[in-house]
């Protein structure tokens, strides 16, 4: 029996099922990148990563942080994001992922539960397959709901920590969670707040510090900053109290056994922070092409989206948004279908992401190629109504 054949079986039902996915070239105006704020190609960001290469900033960092791959760029761009984001510790790993992943399979104990918001994203949901402590989700942004697990899981003798795990701005519906009662709730259970920023930080808040800027700090909460997003490198800052930073350095393994991440990505991630502090006409720029774009397709398509830079179309099944997708390509357009299992059976959507590389011509653009083919979808408009 040939071994290879069964994963081409594996293929050809995804093929069959619409959700067979492939890598492909970036073309084509961009609405599908989370570089929201145009970061990726900054040339204060590339004359940072020069300026440290020119004094002996090494490329690789040559091991782990605890054995001796803790490069003194590691700890200023850390002392410097824990200044920015007003908290007692930051620690840097190498991605949200690997982030997510350490956070919830390390921190949360045997005897602790985990509530989270059933849209939170992948990688929270493998930190918390690879952790000790009990999980439950509940609905979107549903804070009775997240209540009412708690209080009957110590009803029924739960004598651990609660932890509330939500992100600050969904990544595929583009809408907010209700911090500021998910806070509440965590004091009074004595609980803590995981709030994943990835989509928030550097587009909303004071400075660009994100949604979260008002509980960060707190003894109860701790925030997740993604790199990889708005602010256009990579990597991942954890923040919050220091004892939990160090309890990380110490038991989390995507953090001990892992190379540590290029001392120049910290260069670049600290020039990024330093950016959205000082150009604050980036994120009102973004603001106000999100606006546009948000009204656009109203009067267009006839189709709410949220108040963020992200503006979801959902569609429905795979294939008629698949075949939308295609031709919004073909028209010179960048914008994925997002299909199951990224998101729930039945709300396979467009995902129109708001971006400084873009601009009102091609939005307008965009919108009447959209509203073209949405016209020659049938099911695609029934979908709508």
């Amino acid at each position: 029996m040939d071994p290879l054949k069964r994963y081409s079986g594996f293929l050809e039902e995804l093929k069959n099922q619409a959700r067979h996915r492939s890598l492909r070239a970036q073309s084509g105006v961009d609405f599908t990148s989370n570089d929201y704020l145009a970061l990726a190609h900054s040339g204060r960001i590339r004359d940072a990563i020069i300026r440290a290469l020119e004094r002996g900033v090494p490329s690789g960092s040559g091991g782990s942080r605890l054995l001796r791959g803790n490069h003194a760029e590691h700890e200023h761009l850390e002392q410097d994001a824990a200044r920015f984001f007003r908290t007692e510790r930051a620690l840097l790993f190498s991605s949200g992922y690997a982030a997510n992943t350490a956070l919830l399979s390390t921190l949360p104990q045997r005897g602790d539960l985990i509530v989270y918001d059933e849209y939170v994203h992948a990688s929270a949901h493998d930190g918390m397959k690879l952790g000790r402590a009990d999980s439950l989700s509940f609905p979107h942004n549903d804070v009775t709901a997240a209540e009412c697990a708690m209080r009957t899981w110590r009803q029924r003798g739960g004598t651990g920590t609660p932890w509330i795990v939500v992100e600050s701005l969904y990544s595929m519906d583009g809408d907010r969670a209700p911090l500021e009662d998910l806070s509440v709730l965590a004091r009074h259970f004595g609980a803590f707040l995981l709030i994943d920023e990835a989509h928030a930080t550097g587009v909303f808040g004071v400075d660009g510090r994100g949604l979260a800027d008002k509980f960060e700090g707190s003894d109860h909460v701790l925030v997740l900053h993604t790199g990889g997003k708005a602010l256009g490198v990579s990597g991942a800052l954890v923040t919050g109290p220091a004892v939990l930073c160090e309890f990380l350095v110490n038991r989390a393994r995507p953090f001990i056994f892992a190379t540590a991440p290029s001392p120049l990505s910290a260069v670049a991630l600290g020039e990024s922070l330093s950016i959205i502090r000082e150009e604050p006409e980036r994120r009102i720029r973004l603001a106000a092409l999100a606006s546009y774009a948000r009204e656009a397709i109203q009067q267009r398509i006839g189709a709410w989206t949220p108040q963020s830079q992200i503006l979801p179309i959902i569609i429905g099944q795979s294939g008629p948004t698949l075949r939308v997708a295609d031709k919004l390509q073909a028209a010179g357009f960048d914008v994925r279908a997002i299909r199951p299992p990224t998101v729930s059976e039945g709300k396979a959507r467009l995902r129109i992401s708001i971006t400084l590389n873009t601009d009102e011509t091609a939005i307008d653009g965009l919108v009447c190629a959209l509203e073209y083919a949405m016209h020659r979808q049938s099911d695609v408009l029934s979908a709508l109504r």
